[in-house]
């Protein structure tokens, strides 16, 4: 079953398809959400979704807490076996959320679960060996480091060529052009990649 997470970030303009989705509403996400899609569960600590959610949280958190709301989702979604991890409302609004936020990505994906941050401006997502991109063709797209340094073995349909190596705190990877339906990218490592115009 697919999971979706909605947080408390820029609101998502577009549709979201929760259609055999599980999905979680995260706080202060109920106020932009609400009325747009079928919510399974809520949680967090309320204090910023200005009233009591429907369906009605099963617990909540205080506010002192170890865990953002995020994570508290992540996990409930993760122990459901959600597979993959959609996040809508993830950027905008706190810079501090929105990088911690791109953590839950990469906490999803060393788990082995397909996950994807979409906003109204990107699609964000982690990889690690050959991952076929040529549904992006037309599209500006950039591939940063996530966690370390990576090594590219292979690449195709790509504007610019990469580098062997690209270190972590380069920015080289930064706004290519995905030129082929055949594109794809081979890397050794794990790689945070963002299409520009969505999905």
């Amino acid at each position: 079953m697919k999971g979706i997470l909605l947080l408390n970030g820029e609101p998502y303009p577009g549709a979201i398809p929760t259609d055999d989705a599980y999905t979680i509403c995260c706080d202060g996400a109920y106020r932009w959400a609400k009325d747009r899609v079928h919510i399974d569960e809520t949680i967090g600590d309320m204090d910023s979704a200005g009233v009591i959610p429907s369906p009605a949280p099963k617990a909540i958190y205080p506010t002192d807490k170890d865990y953002t709301d995020g994570e508290l989702g992540l996990a409930v979604l993760m122990r459901h076996g959600c597979s993959p991890i959609l996040i809508y409302g993830g950027s905008g609004g706190r810079e501090d959320h929105f990088i911690g936020n791109l953590h839950l990505l990469y906490k999803a994906h060393s788990a082995g679960i397909p996950c994807a941050m979409i906003s109204g401006r990107s699609l964000i997502f982690p990889m690690s060996g050959r991952t076929p991109l040529g549904r992006f063709c037309g599209k500006t797209l950039s591939v940063l480091p996530f966690s370390g340094d990576i090594s590219v073995l292979s690449w195709q349909g790509l504007k610019y060529p990469y580098p062997e190596k690209i270190s972590y705190g380069e920015c080289r990877g930064i706004s290519n052009i995905c030129t082929s339906v055949d594109a794809y990218l081979d890397i050794q490592g794990t790689a945070l990649i963002i299409v520009s115009g969505g999905d």
